[in-house]
């Protein structure tokens, strides 16, 4: 906060005052309702910033020869986010994997039922973690390729304080019941209103920092985040068009019915794969990797035509979720279609980043940070490949309800999402913090070991079982009757349910070595005289053409 302006603190002030008199319209509408419990969150949230912006407001004048390096204290807080939901995200992940083997573990009470913390779960991790590491990524990437500091020093800080604002609500409100039913959409109304002025203050920071570039080249990763943050905005929006029960309840009705609503979710939902979980991530794979590789890109032509494939089919891919329901059958046809068309684009992607690695796999072989990212980048083909395989309608109506979709949305999670971010943070880190390394590079290799078993174990764990549940179900007598029971599937699904629960521990062990290591690293001093390029002043020489140049 020392190198806001005192405009800056005025305005941040105003900004919370106005939140916490929210807050406290919220307590008092809501009163007994959970809309009420949520208000007084908003307000001891805002309050809280509040005495942080006070607190700096009488100290000394920011340094004037900060506006010639670059912005990287919100990136610093958002890489602490992201290490609190990994962790918070894999923990609950953890515990719902172990309720489905051990029941009791809900302990009899409401708040730790499956279904109440499995969104805690999804919304901590894919949110919480996946979101704050998009965020602080992207504002590393944009200002590194574009040779530019951030327009302001205020907008960072709103869209990362009102993000994890907006995470703390959502998982919040599951705990006590609030909840749309909605896949990846579970928050109710007043939070998805408060995330839609905190996204589009992140894309006009965004646009505004490319803006202003000393590059007349955009980098093909920024590309990417821009896709990933305005089809993000486009799709919540009309995801969550819906209208609450007053303005005193938590509640509210989705404005989309019947079928309708179930075709919106779903483009939703697999858009929210697409650009969310699968355009944000391969943005960092194509900074990170050339920069952590040493070696320029295989082909920067072929990125671009990866992100325009991936664009235009993943839009129309979301309807392979409905096979077999009211759906209309041509609606249907067209999402197989284009998520077999898919694999093209995502391949195109996954090859490029290992055509990248040639002539550098001794690197991979002894750095165990690059070896994250080559993992995610194998992981990503493979999850793609499986995910097109699974949207066509024969093999889904084998694997449709089953545990072989856990298996291949973890393939992907974990082995893409999880593993491409934690290659990024360990280059992030002892860059913005300028260290020379890692604390300790054998940590790291823990952690990769740790991690690559948990994934592997869990996902095959999940296809064996979810192979075993369809084959089950489907099994018929000679008199046409089914041969098992809906009990004597889960039976079978015991074991396995157990390998996934080991699975899952290995990972959040992972997580949680990944963090001691990072705040090691922090805490130690840094070392004279070992400038990185990052560390360069913006009117020098580019930061970044040795690394991230097209090699064509």
């Amino acid at each position: 906060m020392g190198q806001l302006t005192t405009r800056e603190r005025d305005l941040a002030a105003a900004i919370l005052v106005v939140l916490a008199v929210v807050g406290i319209a919220m307590a008092a509408a809501g009163r007994a309702d959970p809309l009420g419990i949520h208000g007084a969150i908003v307000l001891l949230y805002s309050l809280a910033l509040l005495y942080l912006i006070m607190s700096t407001s009488f100290g000394p004048a920011p340094d004037p020869s900060r506006v010639s390096r670059y912005y990287d204290d919100p990136i610093k807080v958002g890489v602490a986010f992201t290490l609190f939901w990994a962790i918070f995200g894999m923990f609950f992940g953890l515990w719902a994997a172990a309720q489905l083997a051990w029941p009791s573990l809900n302990f009899d009470t409401a708040w730790a039922s499956f279904g109440r913390i499995r969104p805690a779960h999804t919304t901590g991790v894919i949110f919480g973690f996946g979101g704050n590491a998009l965020i602080s990524t992207s504002l590393h990437v944009v200002q590194r390729t574009s040779r530019a500091r951030l327009p302001d020093q205020l907008s960072p800080w709103f869209v990362l304080f009102g993000y994890n604002l907006f995470c703390i609500l959502a998982v919040s409100g599951y705990f006590i019941g609030v909840t749309q039913s909605k896949e990846y959409a579970e928050a109710e109304w007043y939070a998805d209103l408060w995330l839609v002025i905190v996204w589009v203050t992140y894309f006009v920071l965004y646009i505004r920092t490319l803006a202003r570039r000393r590059e007349p080249h955009i980098y093909v990763a920024n590309w990417y985040y821009m896709a990933f943050i305005l089809v993000v905005a486009i799709l919540h929006i009309i995801n969550n068009l819906t209208i609450p029960v007053s303005l005193g309840h938590a509640k509210s009705y989705t404005i989309w019915a019947g079928v309708q609503d179930s075709m919106v979710q779903w483009w939703y939902g697999h858009n929210a794969v697409a650009f969310f979980l699968t355009a944000g991530f391969l943005a960092m794979l194509y900074y990170y990797l050339p920069k952590r590789a040493e070696r320029p890109i295989f082909s920067y032509r072929l990125s671009i035509l990866s992100f325009w494939g991936i664009t235009f089919f993943y839009m129309w891919a979301g309807s392979h979720h409905l096979h077999y329901t009211a759906l209309p059958h041509w609606v249907q046809n067209l999402g197989m279609t284009f998520s077999v068309m898919l694999l093209v684009p995502s391949w195109a992607s996954a090859g490029n980043a290992l055509l990248t690695l040639n002539g550098a796999w001794h690197k991979v072989r002894d750095d165990a940070t690059l070896r994250f990212i080559m993992m995610a980048a194998f992981f990503y083909g493979l999850s793609t490949f499986e995910g097109s395989f699974l949207a066509v309608r024969p093999v889904n109506s084998l694997s449709h309800y089953t545990d072989w979709t856990v298996g291949h949305v973890h393939a992907g999670a974990l082995g893409w999402v999880a593993l491409i971010t934690y290659g990024s943070l360990y280059t992030l880190v002892p860059a913005i913090w300028k260290r020379e390394r890692m604390y300790s590079a054998a940590l790291v290799e823990v952690h990769f070991w740790l991690a690559s078993a948990g994934t592997v174990i869990y996902v095959f764990a999940m296809w064996n079982s979810g192979i075993i549940q369809g084959l089950m179900w489907r099994t018929y007598s000679e008199e046409g009757t089914l041969t098992y029971s809906f009990v004597d599937s889960l039976l079978a699904m015991y074991p396995y349910y157990i390998a996934r629960t080991f699975g899952g521990l290995l990972f959040l062990i992972g997580a949680i070595v990944a963090t001691y290591n990072i705040w090691m690293t922090v805490r130690d001093v840094p070392v004279a005289g070992t400038e990185r390029h990052d560390d360069v002043p913006l009117a020098g020489p580019v930061p970044e053409a040795a690394a991230t140049g097209p090699a064509e």
